[in-house]
């Protein structure tokens, strides 16, 4: 394993044990509001914390960019985290919800972990080395035909600009895909694609944090990224379109006809 990707699982590991341990006392925790539907809790601070001290002991030079205390540091390396990707899904005892941890490399996302703490599945990437979950290579399912496919996706929650235009892909999505599944953890269901448990997903609207290290996972076991035109931008953007080569470009067609 690569070192720095070593030091990213070390990280999720103990931000998963703080996580773990709030789990069983969901009472005694005060959600905060952000924004509309948009929750942050001492627990999410709290892991955060102890992913970005076990990042800077090992590399106190690199850059920080991390969904509850933001940017910090200049480096060529950057550091991308969410500490707690599903923080509405963790409050209501929901498991489904990870730790997501990725390493950009003069723009380039190099190494990804996705953690999910209540199944053990450590999914991690480096680029050109592939993808594993839990030590194991995988790879995105065979799925050929969006008629056979399961598709990942996420509605609209804070931001409802788009919301007309996703619940027409959604309509029909759910008439020609073989199912459609909205889990509520972008990290997840991107990870989920990589491992063959999707065969595609689509949301607007994420932030770089939820995405980064899903997006690599993706790539790495051999599946399409773009953003919902088909084009590079999804990072920046947050609108995001994966999936089995096949399934994406049949995703990709019924997503551009309704987009403006």
């Amino acid at each position: 394993m690569h070192p720095m990707l070593n030091t990213a699982v070390r990280a999720a590991r103990r931000a998963a044990s703080v996580i773990q341990r709030a789990s069983n006392n969901l009472d005694l925790i005060t959600p905060e509001k952000k924004g509309h539907n948009d929750f942050v809790s001492e627990v999410d601070r709290a892991a955060e914390t102890a992913i970005i001290e076990t990042i800077l002991e090992a590399y106190p030079k690199h850059a920080i960019e991390a969904e509850e205390s933001g940017a910090r540091g200049e480096s060529e390396y950057t550091w991308i985290i969410d500490p707690l990707d599903g923080t509405t899904n963790f409050l209501h005892g929901f498991p489904q919800y990870a730790i997501s941890i990725a390493l950009e490399h003069k723009g380039v996302i190099t190494q990804a972990v996705v953690y999910d703490p209540n199944r053990n599945d450590l999914f991690t990437a480096t680029r050109g080395v592939g993808a594993f979950l839990n030590d194991r290579r995988i790879r995105v399912s065979k799925v050929r035909d969006l008629s056979d496919a399961l598709i990942g996706t996420g509605f609209p929650y804070t931001k409802f600009n788009n919301l007309e235009t996703y619940l027409a892909i959604f309509r029909d999505m759910a008439q020609q895909a073989a199912g459609v599944r909205r889990p509520g953890a972008a990290a997840l269901d991107l990870a989920y694609v990589a491992c063959g448990r999707f065969d595609g997903f689509f949301e607007f609207d994420l932030k770089t944090c939820d995405i980064a290290a899903g997006t690599l996972l993706v790539q790495e076991a051999g599946g399409l990224v773009t953003d919902l035109a088909g084009e590079e931008h999804y990072l920046q953007s947050g609108d995001v379109l994966c999936g089995t080569p096949r399934v994406f470009g049949q995703m990709l067609h019924l997503i551009k006809q309704h987009l403006r």
